[in-house]
């Protein structure tokens, strides 16, 4: 942002050098950019920094609210005072609001009458201070005010619009307009456009159109204050490689409760350097303006926790009447209530008023060792579960990925284990058309064919971030925005089944991981599961079925798995327990049964669990067969069983014992046959 320090001094009495100034500037959070302070003929340009937050420093009058308050002088606001004539606006001209979502609100005043020709020396010289070239009168105005209140306008050579009439509407497929830098932009249905009758004559909020522009034979004026939704003017100026110094102030936004002045103050200049009449009422079309804002409640007592230094309650309402916020109510010795002003919008708590105190006060009066209280902090439950889970997956030779929230409409068709759900579209600039993903596999995926295309071939990925789901008013997070653990690996399902049971213990030794058919389409036939995490559904686990691996062009068969972060916490026990070791040795035994195709694994080891007696120490899968030895519908799983006893040695005959009520209940409940 370009200031001119002769342009500045009329709305605030400095009598400081231009450097000083820049330097009190620099010290309140708005930097000094490359150019510095530099002399401009009798004036001097201003290079200041504007972040993003701060759009009301894009125009002179918010340097000058910041110049004054800072060093304790009164601001000074033209009036912006206009006589209109007799005649209405809207006895010539109208304006219609098709996409109220991309624009909100339109104001429209008409001039009659002016004479377009060079601008007087006191307006070139403001706009050449600042590196603005001088067009002609009329442009110079609008040019003028933009800069000097940050709020973009366009004048339109009134003659030259079909019908005298404005429509803001969205762009057409295949329409094109030649813009005032004589080249031509192809609008589509995303854009804002300003309309006459029958053709666009402006983008909105990004630049107007060359068929319209104001040239040495405009008589009458149309004059537009309009306000524009920033993502729209953002997209729009990114997709055409087209940026104005308009469209950079609507992309951070605008204050709507300053377009009418703004207007007035435009048609006020306009008549003072090229005559003409202003007609009466302005057409005024879009929604009304937004209610007064929420007061903000500043606590004296937490200047000094937050900032660490005493500033009297006096100074601190001082400083804050000084930017423009409104006192509410009668102040306190505790308190004091504000409203911000509507060009502050990023204002809206006390530690926000803080802020500004302390950066008028001086930043530079707060001394380095001054003492802050500090608390200490500590990790959330959600944090010592995710660690558990990375530590336990990590040791297992995986690496965590970060990907991005939304995918390509034909990724997320990938994996759908939740079904058919709402696709939430994420208008995201140069993404337009994508997705926020509904599970971490396709993601995932993408980044193991990345890897394999640098020639790291089976790349074991996992990721801990949400997944989004449809959008219910008023649902709890967890049901719209779920945390969930994303698994891709080159593992088989086994061995992708045995990581998610090492992930639940970690996080509870005690866990117990069980597993059920899936029929998700995306997993091989017969190779998908739903996991239950304690009795509680979890997740999935499969390896995924070759179309799903094909569409990415993936070279190696992947097992994939998505469980819920949150069930996973429900059931953590992250306090450890000491059990002794043992001091006497354990018999291992296996059984291999013959049993129906029906029969799970789950099926069997419960049973086998429930009927070995107490000194039964871990079950566990030792294999599986079906073939020629087989009947058909059958098939046969080996079990393996650990005893051991904390008070003895085992005998073969106990053990056997044991067995054999094993054997009895599998064939009694379960029609195994023993092998």
């Amino acid at each position: 942002m370009n200031v001119s320090w002769n342009w500045l001094r009329e709305y605030v009495s400095l009598s400081v050098t231009p450097q000083a100034l820049a330097d009190r500037l620099t010290m309140s959070g708005l930097n000094l950019g490359d150019n510095g302070v530099a002399p401009v003929g009798n004036d001097f340009c201003i290079d200041i920094e504007v972040t993003s937050n701060r759009p009301d420093c894009l125009g002179h009058l918010g340097i000058a609210r910041e110049g004054a308050a800072l060093f304790g002088l009164p601001f000074q606001l033209p009036a912006a005072e206009v006589t209109p004539a007799a005649a209405k606006t809207s006895s010539v001209t109208s304006v219609a609001i098709e996409c109220p979502d991309i624009c909100p609100r339109y104001i429209a005043r008409v001039i009659r009458g002016v004479k377009v020709g060079p601008s007087p020396a006191w307006l070139r010289d403001r706009l050449e201070a600042i590196g603005q070239p001088s067009v002609n009168n009329i442009v110079d105005v609008t040019n003028y005010v933009l800069m000097e209140c940050g709020q973009p306008l366009h004048a339109f050579d009134f003659d030259k619009l079909h019908g005298q009439r404005i429509i803001v509407r969205r762009g057409k497929a295949g329409e094109r307009i030649t813009a005032i830098d004589q080249k031509q932009y192809a609008l589509d249905p995303s854009m804002c456009v300003i309309a006459d009758s029958d053709r666009p004559v402006a983008i909105g909020g990004v630049m107007g159109g060359f068929d319209t522009e104001i040239g040495s034979g405009t008589k009458n004026v149309l004059v537009e204050v309009a306000e524009f939704a920033p993502r729209s003017i953002r997209s729009t100026a990114r997709r055409l490689k087209l940026h104005s110094p308009s469209s950079y102030r609507f992309e951070r936004g605008i204050d709507v409760r300053q377009m009418e002045w703004a207007s007035r103050r435009c048609c006020e200049l306009i008549l003072k350097v090229a005559g003409g009449e202003l007609l009466d009422e302005p057409v005024i079309t879009g929604e009304p303006l937004p209610g007064p804002r929420d007061p903000v409640t500043l606590r004296f007592n937490q200047i000094r926790r937050i900032l660490g230094i005493d500033i009297p309650a006096e100074e601190a309402v001082r400083i804050l009447k000084t930017l423009g916020m409104a006192p509410q109510g009668t102040a306190t010795s505790e308190q004091a209530t504000f409203i911000p002003p509507s060009w502050r919008r990023e204002l809206d708590r006390e530690a926000d008023l803080i802020e500004e105190i302390a950066r008028v006060h001086g930043y530079e009066k707060i001394p380095q060792d001054v003492a802050v209280p500090l608390t200490l902090s500590k990790r959330t439950h959600r944090d010592r579960v995710s660690d558990r889970v990375r530590n336990a997956l990590t040791a297992a030779g995986c690496f965590e990925a970060i990907t991005f929230s939304f995918v390509p409409e034909s990724v997320y068709d990938l994996f759908k284990p939740r079904g058919e759900r709402t696709k939430l579209p994420l208008d995201h600039d140069g993404w337009r058309g994508d997705v926020l993903r509904q599970s971490l596999v396709p993601s995932l995926l993408v980044s193991r064919r990345e890897n394999e295309k640098h020639r790291t071939f089976n790349a074991q990925l996992f990721e801990i971030a949400r997944v989004y789901l449809d959008a219910k008013p008023g649902a709890p997070e967890r049901e719209v925005e779920p945390l969930v653990i994303g698994l891709v690996s080159g593992r088989s399902f086994l061995e992708v089944k045995g990581l998610l049971q090492t992930v639940a213990r970690a996080v509870n030794p005690a866990a117990v991981i069980t597993a059920r058919p899936s029929d998700l389409s995306q997993f091989a036939a017969g190779r998908g599961a739903e996991v239950l995490l304690n009795g509680k559904p979890w997740g999935y686990v499969g390896e995924l079925d070759r179309s799903v691996t094909d569409a990415l062009d993936l070279h190696d068969a992947v097992t994939a798995a998505e469980v819920d972060l949150g069930v996973l916490e429900e059931s953590a026990d992250l306090v450890p327990s000491a059990r002794p070791l043992p001091q006497f040795p354990g018999i291992e035994r296996d059984l291999n049964f013959v049993l129906d195709e029906a029969t799970t694994w789950d099926d069997l080891e419960a049973l086998v669990r429930a009927s070995a007696g107490p000194l039964c120490e871990a079950t566990s899968f030792a294999g599986q067969y079906r073939g020629k030895q087989i009947p058909e519908g059958k098939k046969s799983y080996i079990i393996r069983t650990w005893y051991r006893s904390p008070d003895r040695t085992l005998t073969a005959e106990e053990v056997d014992r044991w067995q054999a009520a094993v054997i009895t209940a599998c064939q009694e409940k379960l029609a195994a046959q023993l092998r």
